[in-house]
């Protein structure tokens, strides 16, 4: 689990294909890795992969065929910059919201705007994932937790403060630029239960109690 405040942007050093596989060799410039193990998780872009070996300035990381397919890993290059989190710990402030690092599904740059000191990003989403995203809720992107703003059909608009957008990759976003989405880990279990999808003796007298109180038809 990650909380989704980026500890430090990365570069990627080297990408090497290994039979539909990819091997990332990252440089984590300021990431501290002087207590990490082999197999801790670390979170690029907002993926969870897991350390295979640490180098000088960074770590290595194996990438699958499914991940590079389904998030925006496989648009990286030499060089590319990548936000970077360690895994969260017992002791690790909360300062996000609870993020899992698997990504939902790829979103897009449509506007950028300024906005005061802030600058307003708008993203368009699958249509499958819109109905997770709620005015005020949290939503990760590229590995950073935010407070959604607006909410217009498949489409929704974060502000990026100065700090945010200095500590992060926002400050190289474009239109176009395609990131990768985690909605909030909570609207996917309360979808999963209230759909009754769950077999579950303990979900299905949750539904009929919570129909029977009026919350639910």
């Amino acid at each position: 689990m990650f909380t989704g405040i980026i500890q430090a942007i990365g570069r990627i050093q080297n990408i090497e294909q290994k039979g539909g596989d990819v091997r990332l060799t990252l440089d984590t410039a300021g990431l501290q890795l002087e207590n990490s193990d082999l197999g801790d998780s670390i979170a690029v872009n907002g993926v969870c992969l897991t350390a295979v070996e640490y180098t000088d300035n960074g770590f290595v990381a194996d990438v699958s065929a499914e991940t590079l397919e389904k998030t925006s890993l496989g648009f990286l290059k030499q060089g590319s910059p990548v936000n970077l989190e360690k895994a969260l710990t017992l002791n690790t402030a909360l300062g996000g919201h609870l993020v899992s690092g698997h990504v939902d599904g790829l979103g897009k740059l449509i506007s950028l705007s300024n906005d005061g000191r802030s600058i307003r990003y708008v993203f368009s989403v699958p249509v499958g994932l819109a109905h997770y995203i709620a005015e005020k809720g949290s939503v990760t992107i590229d590995g950073t937790s935010l407070t959604v703003n607006h909410v217009e059909g498949n489409q929704f608009g974060v502000n990026i403060v100065p700090h945010t957008r200095g500590n992060t990759i926002f400050q190289n976003y474009e239109i176009n630029t395609q990131v990768n989405i985690e909605v909030d880990i909570i609207a996917r279990y309360l979808e999963r239960l209230l759909t009754g999808q769950s077999s579950v003796n303990g979900d299905n007298q949750l539904l009929k109690t919570l129909s029977e109180s009026g919350f639910i038809k």
